[in-house]
């Protein structure tokens, strides 16, 4: 989710080293403007948060239909990807 991001806000000109920042200007260039539903922007603060668990939390168990939930996220994204920018030429 945040390649599709970063590739996203690259179109514009834009970027960013730190997670907290592609969230930020993904809502703002993104989402405020209605490009995107803001359903996206929550999809990235949440994964934020997952992975911060994930990373440095001592009870950082995630269930299996959790990690399901993140990937079809993670299609969504990719299905944004693809309206936004479209897909890449196969050689």
């Amino acid at each position: 989710m945040f390649y599709v991001t970063e590739a996203l806000l690259f179109g514009k000109g834009l970027s960013y080293s730190k997670h907290s920042a592609v969230i930020a200007a993904f809502g703002k260039h993104f989402v405020k403007k209605g490009l995107v539903s803001p359903d996206y922007h929550r999809y990235l603060i949440s994964s934020l948060e997952l992975r911060h668990a994930g990373d440095y939390g001592s009870d950082a168990d995630m269930s299996p239909e959790a990690a399901a939930g993140q990937i079809e996220r993670a299609e969504q994204f990719l299905e944004l990807a693809d309206r936004l920018i479209g897909r890449l030429p196969i050689e």
